[in-house]
C-alpha cells in the first residue's frame, strides 16, 4: 500500500507539501497541485483519514442524526444532505435515533468524539439540549435544543391547501393533524385552520373537523376508515403529511369510496411514493434541495455570524387526488 512518502518522491515535492494538498491548503501553487493529484492517482494512494483528522482536527465528514430512517421523508432529507455534502467534497455519516432523546445525546457525543466538521441534527420529540460542544451544530425540521432551525414553512404551506380545497368548492373538510406534541404538527394544523376560518364567512359557510393522528399510514387508514364511515362524510380529507392520506387512500379503497369522484385527498410533504400510488397524491412538496444545500451551507460558514432560523416555503403539486366535490363547480 503506498504512503505519502512515496507519493512525495513520485512527484518530487515534500511531504509537508502532499499533507498541504490533503488538507486543501491555499498555499501551494497549482503545478504543485497537479503534480500531487496525479500521483495519488497513479499511485491509486488512498489519505488515512485518522491520521489526518490527528494532523487538522477534523475530517471532511459531516454528521446527520435522523429520528428514523424508515421514515421516506426522513430518508429524502438524508439524500438530499448526502449530495450537498459530496459536492464540497465531504461525505456524510448517519445515525439514526429512533426518536429517543437518550439515543440522540449520545450520537451528538460520539459524533463530536469522531472530529466530523459539523452535524445536522433532526430532533426527537422533546429535544432540550443545551450547547455543550464546540461544534457547529444546524437544527433541520425539528428544533434541537436553541440551535438554529432550517425547515419548510410549515404554516404557509398547509394554509395553501385550504386555499387548493377551498377553490375546488369543497365546504365540508376534515382534518388530520399530526400528533399536538410535536411543533412541526402543531404549525400544519394552525395554518390549515387559520387559512379555514379567514375563508369561512355566513353567505358561504366551511364545515371543518379535526382528527389527530400519528405521520404514519396505519394510523391515516384508522382515522380515515372512521370519518368515511360516518353518517356525515366530508367531500374532502386534507392530512397532515403524505403517509397519513396515503392511509386514508387505503381505507376509502377499502370502503368503496371513490377518489376523487366522491372524496378529495391531500398530503404534504411530497415524498416519492406520493407520485407512485394510484391515484397519485396532491400534496405540498417540501423543498428538500433547498433545506439540505442552507443546512450544509450554515456548517461551512459557520465561523461567520450565526444566522437566525429560516423557513422555505413549500409548493402545492396539484395531481390525482383532489377535485371539485360532487354537483359543485370549481370557483
Amino acid at each position: 500500500m503506498p504512503t505519502i512518502k512515496d507519493v512525495a518522491r513520485k512527484a518530487g515535492v515534500s511531504v509537508g507539501t502532499v499533507s498541504r494538498v490533503l488538507a486543501k491548503n491555499d498555499t501551494v501553487k497549482q503545478p504543485l497541485r497537479e503534480r500531487v493529484l496525479k500521483a495519488m492517482a497513479e499511485l491509486d494512494y488512498s489519505p488515512n483519514l485518522t491520521a489526518r483528522a490527528l494532523r487538522t482536527n477534523r475530517i471532511d465528514v459531516l454528521g446527520l442524526i435522523i429520528p428514523d430512517i424508515t421514515n421516506p421523508f426522513f430518508a429524502q432529507l438524508a439524500k438530499g444532505i448526502e449530495m450537498e455534502a459530496a459536492k464540497r467534497g465531504h461525505s456524510v455519516m448517519l445515525s439514526n435515533s429512533h426518536d429517543d432523546p437518550e439515543a440522540e445525546a449520545v450520537q451528538v457525543t460520539a459524533l463530536c468524539d469522531r472530529a466530523v466538521r459539523g452535524i445536522i441534527v433532526v430532533a426527537t420529540h422533546g429535544s432540550q439540549v443545551r450547547r455543550a460542544v464546540d461544534l457547529p451544530i444546524v437544527s433541520l425540521d425539528r428544533r434541537y435544543g436553541d440551535y438554529a432551525l432550517v425547515a419548510t414553512d410549515h404554516f404557509d404551506g398547509s394554509g395553501k391547501i385550504a386555499d387548493h380545497l377551498h377553490a375546488l368548492g369543497h365546504r365540508k373538510i376534515a382534518y388530520i393533524a399530526g400528533p399536538m406534541s410535536m411543533d412541526v404538527a402543531q404549525q400544519r394544523k394552525s395554518g390549515f385552520v387559520s387559512r379555514i376560518e379567514a375563508l369561512n364567512t355566513p353567505e358561504d359557510p366551511i364545515e371543518l373537523t379535526l382528527h389527530e393522528g400519528h405521520f404514519d399510514y396505519d394510523s391515516g387508514e384508522e382515522i380515515g376508515h372512521r370519518i368515511l364511515s360516518g353518517p356525515q362524510r366530508p367531500t374532502a380529507i386534507a392530512a397532515a403529511s403524505d403517509q397519513l392520506a396515503i392511509g386514508v387512500l387505503r381505507s376509502a379503497r377499502d370502503l368503496k369510496v371513490d377518489v376523487p369522484g366522491e372524496l378529495t385527498v391531500t398530503g404534504f410533504d411530497d415524498i416519492t411514493l406520493a407520485s407512485l400510488v394510484v391515484p397519485r397524491l396532491t400534496t405540498i412538496r417540501q423543498p428538500f434541495e433547498a433545506l439540505a444545500i442552507s443546512a450544509v451551507e450554515r456548517l461551512f460558514n459557520s465561523a461567520e455570524k450565526e444566522p437566525g432560523d429560516e423557513a422555505i416555503a413549500g409548493d402545492l403539486v396539484i395531481r390525482e387526488t383532489s377535485a371539485p366535490p360532487p354537483g359543485a363547480k370549481s370557483l
